[in-house]
């Protein structure tokens, strides 16, 4: 496997003189509305001493990056910085985003400014690098007051940072103020330099706090307009040393610490009505104890960590050899089984059922790979389990439909779990599971075989077939790994397109659609296909350390964990799991990182987001409450896009992104900023307007289309367009055979 450059990006020095005098002139700018987000668009559009001299021009500052412009009449706007932007003419106001204007500066902080109507009195104040101090930023960041720090003198320079003031998750909703706390412990006076970058690894904040000898605490007050991944960075300069950065913490890598900014995308999506609770549409693998008092394994591992990125499945365990581990008719399916974490209603059941006891087996011991001894006394434990299991539901998930059952676990013969039994057995031990669970529960939805190879269920459900399989089984659970190694430089579109067609079969939308075809030959129209885990690790061969991984690697992992799962559920798939919530052993798979096990764990109580839990966070936010409508037809090679509908015949939201193996990874990694242009559908011919376009972590832009169609330019990281007319887009897609919406 291609392997990655351990460089870290996050404390590449570029440009950070220069947007560290940006930062700090706003941040000591006299205006101080301006430095608090205080949009300029109300101010008015005629030169003042904050004018600006761009190709000629002179232009006022109107709003910063994802803000509006506002204006009377019709005024000549530009976007961007003053060395690369883009201009042009609106009719009172106009959004500040690359969906507007496109994106002239890659990787940069934007503005908008408008042209002004006369000169300026005066000569413009700042060069053409420099965006005026009144245009707010899209974060902003200002000295607080200093924080009270315990202990005692130090024996070494160092410093920490951290965002203390969270429930835990290290996430903070948008545009509301929180602090970063920043703390040194140094022999002699220094310079703290610190900078907040985004997932693209660009500069939102930074700044320089003098430091006294000892333990010094400072407080940063920040509030974002933009939702997202954000990475701290500080480095510590004294007299006759060398800097210090920030320590690697747990799977953390060295020189950053790491929040998130949650999107709200309640303007622009309005939630939705779930007729049935169980129409969800993720889950999630790993819990997180980060309530206070609470510790691994007791307490809720689930909140406010699923309801904060939008999980709504998770696994409960009714494993035989977990319930009855020393002898039969010990679970007593009238007793109050629940685990307190499931009783609010929120957080759904998928019930597992895998794993046989070592007393009801031949080997003697726990086992996943044989069929039980005695499958009379299987079937009596499968009609409790029902029996309770029909019981919760009708008083705790009263609006949910079904229960759902997973009977095995990655029975892969190359896996973790392999099944050493004979396809007779197997296909038996489903048969009883069956018709036990049906017996008791009216509402069962029994699945499997769940392998961990997504291609290895079809080849398996077509393998078991004439043994009557599909008989046995209501729909399909399945793991959805595609590749050896669902990892940055093995994306899940790594094989589409390929000349062989025995390797494009491998890549991840045509497994789904073989699957998809399986099933509609196999079982009964409308069978669920439940997705229960999936996730993109590190590349093969990296491991936790104090330069791994880079903040490219981060960004492209948040970009695949998006497309892994927006591909899933767009090929078909009713629900998908994210895996995993923090970092496991299984090295990079998590979503946070697991701040106190350097080789990562489980139950965590320390973590804070990467890319992808923010990338996470936007798109259970635009796509649960949806049904599928499809694959957009026709696209390019390399262009992918997914068509959803919210419930109840709501707004359609097409998920697109591009992806070429030619470039990713290139020499330099892999790129934020290649981009293709593609035309999508979005209305009918001859029609026009504006669409609100969300980027990979849910910040809005407005997009105008012409003629019912909108230019896009695509590139690794998912948009969402939200756009009206349905009929239009089920007309321009293909559904997935035999997906039934709900």
């Amino acid at each position: 496997m291609k392997t990655t450059s351990t460089t870290h990006p996050v404390r590449a020095g570029r440009t950070l003189a220069r947007r560290t005098r940006i930062a700090l002139i706003c941040i000591l700018a006299v205006a101080v509305s301006s430095c608090r987000g205080e949009s300029a668009a109300a101010q008015d559009a005629e030169p003042s001493d904050d004018t600006v001299k761009i190709d000629g021009a002179s232009w006022t500052p109107c709003a910063a990056e994802y803000e509006r412009c506002s204006f009377d009449g019709a005024r000549k706007v530009l976007y961007g910085t003053p060395e690369k932007h883009s201009v042009k003419t609106f009719t009172g106001g106009t959004g500040c985003d690359n969906g507007v204007f496109d994106d002239p500066a890659p990787g940069a902080t934007k503005h908008c400014w408008v042209e002004a109507s006369s000169k300026p009195s005066g000569a413009a104040r700042f060069i053409a690098d420099a965006p005026p101090p009144s245009t707010p930023l899209a974060m902003q960041c200002t000295a607080a007051a200093p924080v009270e720090i315990s202990g005692s003198s130090p024996t070494a320079d160092s410093v920490e940072a951290d965002t203390p003031g969270s429930n835990g998750t290290r996430m903070f909703p948008r545009r509301q103020p929180f602090d970063v706390t920043l703390t040194t412990r140094t022999k002699s006076t220094g310079t703290l330099v610190w900078q907040v970058q985004d997932a693209w690894n660009t500069v939102k904040a930074s700044g320089r706090i003098a430091v006294a000898p000892g333990v010094h605490g400072s407080s940063i007050r920040c509030i974002s307009q933009a939702a997202g991944y954000f990475a701290v960075s500080a480095r510590l300069e004294s007299p006759n040393a060398s800097p210090v950065t920030l320590p690697s913490k747990g799977t953390r890598p060295a020189g950053i610490a790491t929040f998130g900014v949650l999107p709200d995308l309640s303007g622009v999506l309005p939630p939705v009505k779930y007729k049935h609770a169980d129409l969800h549409r993720f889950g999630g693998q790993g819990a997180a104890y980060l309530r206070p008092g609470q510790s691994c394994c007791s307490g809720d591992g689930y909140r406010p960590l699923y309801t904060d990125l939008g999980l709504t499945w998770v696994n409960d365990n009714r494993n035989w050899y977990m319930t009855e581990p020393k002898a039969p008719n010990t679970f007593n399916a009238a007793a109050d089984n629940l685990q307190p974490f499931f009783k609010p209603g929120d957080l759904l059941r998928l019930i597992q059922l895998d794993g046989i006891p070592g007393w009801a087996n031949q080997t003697g011991k726990d086992t996943h790979s044989y069929a039980p001894s005695s499958l009379t006394d299987y079937s009596a434990y499968m009609k409790r389990v029902g029996e309770e299991s029909n019981r919760v539901r009708s008083t705790v998930f009263p609006t949910q439909s079904s229960n759902y059952y997973q009977v095995s676990w990655e029975p892969d013969y190359e896996g973790g779990l392999p099944w050493r039994d004979s396809d007779a057995n197997l296909v038996a031990m489903y048969k009883a599971t069956y018709e036990a669970i049906h017996a008791t529960d009216p509402h069962a939805v029994v699945m499997g075989l769940t392998l961990s190879s997504l291609g290895k269920n079809t080849e398996w459900l077509n393998r078991l077939a004439p043994l009557g399989i599909a008989k046995y089984i209501d729909g399909v659970s399945a793991h959805g790994y595609y590749d050896v190694g669902t990892s940055p430089s093995h994306p899940p579109e790594r094989m589409a397109g390929n000349s062989d067609p025995q390797k494009a079969a491998q890549s991840l939308p045509a497994m789904m659609r073989t699957l998809r075809h399986t099933m509609t030959q196999m079982l009964k129209p409308g069978a669920k296909l439940f997705i229960t885990e999936s996730g993109i690790s590190y590349d093969i061969g990296t491991k936790y350390g104090s330069t791994t991984p880079s903040a490219n690697v981060l960004y492209a992992q948040g970009a695949l964990v998006a497309r892994l799962h927006l591909i899933l559920l767009g090929e078909g798939a009713d629900m998908s799991y994210i895996f995993y919530a923090t970092d496991p052993p299984e090295v990079g798979y998590g979503i946070f990182f697991d701040l106190v096990n350097a080789e990562g764990g489980f139950g965590q109580t320390q973590i804070s987001p990467k890319p992808a839990a923010m990338g996470v966070a936007a798109m259970t936010r635009a796509i649960d409450g949806t049904t599928t409508l499809g694959h957009v037809k026709d696209t390019p090679p390399g262009v992918y896009a997914y068509a959803f509908q919210r419930l109840d015949g709501g707004k359609v939201v097409t998920a697109l992104w591009t992806h070429d193996n030619a470039a990713w990874p290139g020499a330099s990694g892999f790129s934020a900023t290649r981009g293709v242009r593609y035309s999508l559908a979005v209305d009918a011919p001859g029609t026009s307007g504006t669409l609100t376009v969300l980027d990979m972590m849910g910040n809005p832009s407005t997009l105008p289309y012409a003629n019912g169609r909108m230019a896009l330019t695509l590139t690794e990281a998912p948009v969402y367009v939200i756009s009206q007319n349905a009929e239009v887009m089920k007309k321009n897609v293909d559904a997935p055979e035999g997906y039934a919406a709900r």
